[in-house]
């Protein structure tokens, strides 16, 4: 390449990598984060999961709620100036973040993993899902005893999980909007079922019946995208 050619394109690198620093800088000065939270669209209808879960609590959890957690997650992000690549660093750093931006972001996601981990016509779990759970837990009665009685020991809101962490289930909850991406929570690992047991998630249809509840949502369970996730 001659000298010329090759000052040339060097100049015209600098002046996209300039060019590019600037947006950047300015869209910080702004308050506007290069990662933000985003709701994710629903695969099914908001009446497709009843009798189970009911098409009102469905649009109200998602419409208000869910929608509100993304709004107030975004505010938090431009407000505090919370640059990261993306959710996984936003979780791996959120204990020097404020409550408002770990609640909220943590909404977002627990939520956008919730409405994937359901599906209309649940079969139950078969192949290698089955085997995990029998594995693990020694029969899928005794999973759903054991997962039941961390969604119902939940004092208040939260959240009940099973996770796969060095290649093995574990099942646990945690509080408010903290999920096992988070460190320092009560369990850790990669979520492959998640069950959202904040009231407004049941009461307009099971009102203090959490129980049932709970027992009601595994005819929702999406088993073939949780096999994916172990």
């Amino acid at each position: 390449m001659k000298r010329r050619e090759f000052i040339e394109g060097s100049l015209k690198i600098s002046a996209v990598v300039s060019a590019g620093t600037l947006l950047h800088q300015n869209a910080f000065a702004a308050g506007t984060p290069a990662f933000q939270f985003s709701q994710v669209p629903l695969s099914y209808g908001y009446n497709t999961l009843e009798p189970y879960i009911d098409a009102m609590t469905m649009d109200i959890h998602y419409n208000k709620h869910h929608a509100a957690y993304v709004k107030n997650a975004n505010d938090a992000l431009a407000a505090e100036q919370i640059q990261v690549a993306g959710e996984q660093a936003f979780f791996s750093g959120v204990t020097a973040f404020s409550a408002k931006a770990r609640n909220n972001g943590g909404g977002v996601w627990n939520h956008n993993f919730f409405w994937q981990i359901m599906t209309p016509g649940s079969k139950g779990p078969s192949g290698k899902m089955l085997d995990a759970l029998n594995g693990s837990f020694g029969s899928l009665q005794e999973f759903k005893a054991q997962f039941a009685k961390a969604a119902m020991g939940r004092f208040g809101s939260g959240w009940a999980w099973l996770v796969v962490d060095q290649g093995k289930l574990k099942i646990g909850s945690t509080p408010n909007q903290d999920n096992p991406l988070m460190p320092g929570v009560d369990i850790s690992g990669t979520p492959v079922l998640a069950l959202d047991v904040w009231e407004h998630a049941y009461y307009l249809k099971y009102q203090n019946k959490r129980a049932e509840y709970i027992e009601n949502w595994w005819n929702v369970v999406n088993w073939e995208k949780a096999s994916g996730l172990i």
